[in-house]
């Protein structure tokens, strides 16, 4: 498995990881996007990079990618310092048939390096509070609960 950043030829392959992942977007949302962070001009004021991990040719086809993470700085996220910015986990995601194969510990370790190269001291990320997979998955690699919140909103 090698982790790299995402380029400009992982696009289709990369819209269709993320539609996976966020199946409430469309495929032109999820392309503006990607384009956008790839032309370093995300929709945050910080930092965002898009990582893929690429199987290897023994995989199957030497193009397949596994999964992708994209790692990006926010000034605060729960459970860190409050005072410097931390890396955030924004999205996360591994192929079905690459579950296990440590895939997602490599993407995950690369956007740690990323996140150091930053001058980041903490990492932090969030997923929904009924995927025990993605629960497990973070716990694996050392991650911590810090906190659990119900989100409401009111329409006015």
């Amino acid at each position: 498995m090698t982790v790299r950043p995402a380029t400009a030829d992982d696009e289709e392959t990369l819209v269709a990881l993320r539609a996976a992942l966020w199946p409430e977007g469309t495929a032109e949302e999820h392309r503006t996007e990607i384009r956008a962070i790839l032309a370093g001009r995300p929709r945050s004021t910080l930092p965002l990079a898009i990582l893929v991990a690429e199987a290897s040719p023994a995989a199957g086809p030497a193009s397949k990618l596994a999964g992708f993470i994209e790692v990006g700085l926010r000034s605060h996220a729960d459970g860190c310092d409050p005072g410097r910015p931390c890396g955030f986990i924004e999205g996360w995601y591994v192929r079905p048939e690459f579950k296990g194969r440590g895939a997602g510990k490599a993407l995950m370790a690369a956007a740690e390096a990323w996140c150091r190269q930053q001058g980041c001291m903490e990492i932090a990320s969030d997923t929904w509070i009924d995927n025990m997979e993605a629960q497990r998955a973070h716990e694996a690699l050392g991650f911590e609960v810090v906190d659990r919140c119900v989100n409401y909103r009111k329409r006015l």
